[in-house]
């Protein structure tokens, strides 16, 4: 149990804040869908589903920790979010790398929107 603790206390400290998370969430998926691809060109089927469902759970949860009442960008992500998904779903589907740069190409587009909006954030306060 201390371990876990240990574990969890150096975590906390790694994320200071929720801006920190989001950024890793976005790394983890980007993370993800690259070994997903890859998984597809050696014809790993195992991998290629691990990975992929990976990738999705994190879309998952960040969809459940959208704030809807936050308005339309809120809206626009849940949207993207659930595309990214779909996409995800047919890469898996058809073992197509198209499909898997395409979800690429969208999460490092959120990935660097998200950094821009984290140091505009930063400079503000």
């Amino acid at each position: 149990m201390k371990n876990a603790y240990s574990a969890y206390q150096q975590n906390a400290t790694l994320i200071d804040s929720p801006y920190k998370l989001t950024q890793m969430l976005y790394e983890g998926i980007l993370r993800f869908c690259a070994q997903a691809k890859k998984a597809i060109e050696q014809k790993d089927m195992e991998k290629k589903v691990y990975y992929i469902n990976r990738a999705t759970a994190i879309y998952v949860e960040l969809i459940s920790t959208l704030d809807m009442s936050a308005g339309e960008i809120a809206h626009y992500l849940e949207g993207l979010y659930n595309y990214q998904i779909t996409l995800l779903s047919q890469a898996n589907i058809e073992n197509s790398t198209q499909k898997m740069d395409e979800a690429l190409n969208v999460a490092s587009v959120l990935l660097e929107a998200w950094k821009e909006e984290t140091a505009r954030e930063a400079a503000v306060a």
